[in-house]
């Protein structure tokens, strides 16, 4: 019991700085201050925002899932240490994946979209972000 509630205390914590970290990382490289625009009621930051936080909590999951579910009984901090690689890999390919739609897409420009409060874009990118960790809990499920 004691090592379980260990375990969770553990991965809780890495799972929040992880999100945290991911959350800033991705408000450094899009152009579009998060948290002002958060302060002022921006739904479509809102919405990226949530698709950080929710795809890195999934790729997060799926890493320690596939430690139950291998039957590994890896020391702690090799669980911890593959949860924060998976992580930052997610981390990578969100921030891939919007430049390389928004390149890609010619009839908008996601960075001026989201500071013009569009919601749709923002829906958008929190699906493009939710489908990444989707791919990326499903590979290394």
């Amino acid at each position: 019991m004691f090592g379980t509630m260990l375990e969770l205390v553990v991965y809780v914590l890495v799972g929040i700085v992880v999100m945290l970290a991911g959350y800033f990382l991705i408000d450094f490289i899009v152009p579009c201050d998060f948290p002002k625009e958060l302060k002022d009621g921006n739904k479509a930051v809102g919405w990226v925002s949530a698709g950080i936080y929710i795809g890195l909590g999934t790729i997060i999951h799926f890493a320690i899932k596939t430690l139950t579910i291998a039957n590994k009984a890896p020391e702690l901090i090799n669980g911890v240490l593959d949860t924060v690689v998976y992580s930052v890999a997610g981390i990578v390919f969100f921030i891939a994946a919007y430049f390389l739609i928004d390149i890609v897409n010619k009839k908008y420009n996601f960075n001026v979209e989201l500071e013009a409060r569009n919601e749709a874009i923002g829906i958008t990118v929190f699906g493009i972000f939710i489908g990444i960790a989707l791919i990326v809990g499903g590979v290394i499920a």
